[in-house]
């Protein structure tokens, strides 16, 4: 159990003006001014501090955060440990590039990286900016390393938004209207979805197994890619056995086996990383978002016999693995490892499914409650039928940022909704969302 935590910002949910309050409507008409129609906000209140699991926007509203910034806040906002690593990075040198003059914590993270993801094999990484570059470079370094050329991808999946991860991510709207023409040689599968497919794992690999081999070739795929738990996609947790039969099936095949992690990984699910639940070890791991606690940084990390088929400067970039970034991610491990933040995330789950479950029983609009951890979701659809049901999905994240709570929505068909809450949040404050995310469901129901 997590009690209340001393805060500067404070601990309790407060909203002290229409939301969002007037400071927050000036800047947003400077915004529109300046910065692309094409970024949007979803709650567009404008923050000027933040603590643990709660904001303070510029009216002086306390905002109760189930979202993490899309699971990047896993160990909270402001946490000293990486307040005083990030200032203590800074005030000695804040760039250098590690390809033109290295330094040590580079090194250290992908030391951290090497412990802690799958697999007992000898590993090595690169450190790059965001998670869409971290899935570029690992498609990139399995076409290098084994010759070929397919990339095998999921229905629902999402991977980022560059050119080639547009191609690699699945839902169009708005993710990839209008941006082709997209990188070629991707193929989509069929995922495992036990809500709306019925069927086992077993079943479900089979099936995209078949797809695989009749309509791309085993020997054409350089790589399978596959988030273990589906993020943007509607929090999709494939049936037992999926994952493990792929994982066989690309072994036997010479395939590398890329786990995006990007969303589910560092304690996210109940375990350093979603593919631990089923023994599955990627050859390849992707990871970002929890990674540095609010710091840009990413990485991909591998068999070594992979990562270093690579010709030398073939990997890099000029701001890959900052040192500033880098020192935020060791103090976000060592975090999560002295707070325990694994059982926790378990203890945020067990609360959640609880509570979601049981509002499952008394609200027809709710189809489907899933997920891991403190990675949980609820699939909204018309009662009676399994239809999606995105205009609820819609009302219920209005109902909760007038409350002051910021729940977000996903799903290829817009009917999800995905809580994300930091791994400290305490008990009072996650029974607070909660009792406001069952009102907002009820009104929509």
């Amino acid at each position: 159990m997590v009690s209340s935590i001393d805060s500067s910002v404070g601990t309790v949910r407060k909203v002290v003006t229409e939301l969002p309050g007037p400071k927050s409507r000036a800047l947003h008409e400077r915004r529109k001014a300046v910065v692309s129609a094409g970024l949007t906000n979803g709650f567009p209140i404008y923050i000027e501090r933040a603590d643990g699991a709660i904001l303070r926007d510029v009216d002086g509203n306390l905002i109760l955060d189930l979202g993490s910034g899309i699971a990047v806040t896993s160990i909270g906002h402001a946490v000293p440990e990486v307040v005083d690593a990030v200032s203590a990075q800074v005030a000695a040198f804040t760039h250098t590039c590690f390809m033109v003059t290295p330094y040590e914590s580079y090194v250290e993270v992908c030391e951290e990286l090497a412990a802690l993801t799958p697999g007992d094999f000898a590993k090595t990484s690169a450190l790059l900016n965001s998670g869409s570059e971290a899935v570029e470079n690992a498609v990139k370094i399995a076409r290098l390393a084994t010759g070929r050329q397919a990339i095998v991808v999921f229905d629902h999946a999402y991977h980022g938004r560059t050119n080639l991860t547009m191609a690699l991510t699945a839902k169009n709207m708005p993710y990839k209207d209008r941006f082709g023409p997209f990188a070629p040689e991707i193929y989509r599968a069929p995922m495992s979805y036990p809500y709306r497919d019925g069927l086992s794992g077993a079943e479900a690999a089979a099936r995209a197994i078949k797809y695989i081999e009749t309509q791309v070739g085993a020997h054409n795929v350089a790589a399978l890619l596959i988030e273990p738990i589906q993020g943007e996609g509607g929090f999709v947790v494939p049936a037992e056995g999926f994952l493990p039969a792929l994982s066989e099936w690309t072994t036997k095949n010479g395939v590398v086996f890329i786990a995006d992690e990007i969303q589910s990984g560092f304690c996210r699910t109940g375990d350093w990383f979603a593919v631990n639940y089923e023994g599955v070890v990627p050859d390849m791991v992707t990871t970002a978002k929890g990674l540095a606690g609010g710091m840009p940084l990413a990485a991909v990390t591998g068999r070594a016999d992979l990562m270093n088929a690579v010709h030398e400067g073939g990997l890099g970039g000029t701001y890959g693995g900052n040192p500033v970034a880098a020192a935020a991610a060791l103090a976000t491990i060592k975090t999560m490892r002295d707070r325990n933040l694994v059982t926790r995330a378990r203890e945020i789950g067990e609360i959640t499914l609880g509570n979601l479950r049981s509002l499952q029983q008394d609200v027809a609009i709710i189809g489907d409650v899933r997920g891991r951890g403190a990675m949980i979701a609820m699939e909204l659809v018309n009662p009676g039928t399994k239809e999606p049901n995105a205009a609820a999905a819609k009302a219920i994240v209005g109902y909760c940022n007038q409350q002051g709570v910021i729940a977000l929505a996903c799903g290829t068909y817009g009917n999800v909704i995905r809580l994300l809450p930091p791994l400290v949040i305490t008990d009072e404050q996650l029974a607070d969302g909660l009792s406001v995310l069952a009102a907002a469901v009820r009104s929509a129901g």
